[in-house]
């Protein structure tokens, strides 16, 4: 049937010519890009240390809350998400002692050996304003199917969170 995405991450190759065809709101997200991965610490803790940091965050419900601070601000202030979900999403994990689970994956990931791959499933991409700005131009390149592409100017990284019906509408445009 497909697959629906709100990030798909295709970067530049290299290879000039890719820059021929971006549009003005693509050297945005190249921007945007930028800012994105500057944020990136729990990227970088959790893909080197997920047992150290597992052990503060089953240990302590107020490092869990202040973990999960990207809930509230993602890094700019531009988190949609109300504070009942925060604290749904906070006592959700700290019950199911999820933290080893939800650091692990990060290192994981960082030690994969696959070459990275594209796909040639039929694929439906949603991209919101503050979000990491999937780039059409390198995600067509990657990914043979993309069948539907539509941009949000409200939402961001926890798009599900914050515009649920804005992300169930446009998972039922691409499947109908």
């Amino acid at each position: 049937m497909g697959l629906h995405v709100l990030q798909l991450f295709s970067f530049p190759s290299g290879d000039p010519s890719e820059f021929e065809r971006l549009e003005p709101q693509d050297y945005a997200g190249l921007e945007h890009m930028q800012w994105f991965q500057s944020v990136g610490g729990y990227n970088t803790m959790n893909a080197s240390r997920p047992q150290t940091v597992a052990v503060g965050l089953s240990d302590s419900p107020v490092a869990l809350l202040a973990y999960s601070e990207l809930f509230n601000s993602f890094g700019n202030g531009t988190s949609l998400v109300p504070l009942s979900t925060i604290l749904t999403e906070v006592t959700v994990n700290w019950f199911a002692n999820a933290a080893a689970g939800m650091s692990r994956s990060y290192f994981d990931n960082a030690r994969e050996e696959a070459e990275p791959r594209g796909s040639d499933a039929r694929t439906g991409v949603a991209v919101f304003a503050d979000d990491f700005q999937t780039i059409k131009v390198f995600a067509e390149r990657d990914n043979t199917n993309i069948v539907h592409w539509s941009r949000f100017e409200k939402g961001g990284h926890f798009a599900a969170l914050e515009v649920p019906e804005v992300v169930a509408g446009d998972i039922r445009a691409f499947f109908a």
